[in-house]
């Protein structure tokens, strides 16, 4: 049993005495333990102190250079190019529903024309910035529109975004892209990111879901079909793809 030793206390017997000593013993080593660790930690932090020091300016000054670029050098350069971004967009819109001139108007939308960016040049002239980030979105849907394929799959591949439904948009362009040149898998795997960045939209999410499932019939995965299919019916009810479910849902089991 431990002895508490109180101020002036002085040991009962010979016992207790040795018990005493010992424990002033350990307790006198266990802070020589902690002072010889105390001075070699001071003796390497006051050996070392330039090197740390240099580390910790060299940190800040990477912090700071990358707030100043983001200031004084992205921002500008982004505003100038959403400036330049309004020209191509108009023309990609007016593709949408302009059929007789889709071609036209969409090749209008990537290259520009009479000195006006499209969304090529934005991309290339103003690499780095958020308007250039999008615009390869906007340059993939154009290329997917105009059956370019390849080139619909480079630049939607190399478009991220924070946006579920940019992203599951972008992830669902570049399956149809490989449907269209019949990769049935590499569609599969795509409209599957297209789903999970879906999440739960109810215009994305059945969207994508049903275009996986058509893949995955063709791919004679029907079981993975039936899941697809089921997901519609069951949590997207009042889709415009859940209309037909029941017959796809038969074929698939």
């Amino acid at each position: 049993m431990a002895t508490y030793k109180k101020r002036g206390y002085k040991p009962k017997n010979k016992e207790e005495e040795v018990i005493i000593e010992e424990q002033e013993s350990t307790t006198a080593e266990v802070f020589n333990t902690l002072d010889e660790g105390a001075s070699k930690t001071e003796a390497w932090v006051s050996k070392n102190q330039n090197y740390i020091l240099g580390a910790i300016v060299a940190i800040a000054v990477v912090v700071l250079g990358y707030l100043a670029y983001q200031k004084f050098v992205i921002e500008p350069k982004d505003t100038n190019a959403a400036n330049e971004f309004s020209y191509p967009m108009q023309n990609f819109n007016a593709a949408l529903t302009n059929t007789a001139q889709k071609d036209s108007l969409f090749n209008l939308a990537l290259n520009g024309s009479e000195g006006k960016f499209g969304f090529i040049d934005i991309i290339e002239e103003y690499s780095g910035t958020p308007t250039a980030n999008m615009a390869k979105y906007a340059a993939g849907m154009a290329y997917l529109n105009l059956q370019k394929y390849e080139d619909a799959i480079a630049y939607l591949e190399d478009f991220s975004s924070d946006d579920n439904i940019y992203q599951a948009l972008a992830y669902g362009g570049i399956g149809d892209a490989f449907s269209q040149l019949e990769q049935q898998a590499d569609a599969l795997d795509y409209y599957k990111k297209a789903i999970s960045a879906a999440g739960d939209n109810e215009f994305t999410a059945p969207k994508f879901l049903y275009k996986a499932g058509v893949a995955a019939l063709q791919l004679e995965k029907k079981d993975a079909a039936l899941d697809f299919f089921n997901t519609i019916k069951e949590d997207f009810p009042t889709s415009k793809e859940a209309n037909n479910i029941d017959a796809l849902i038969g074929f698939s089991e």
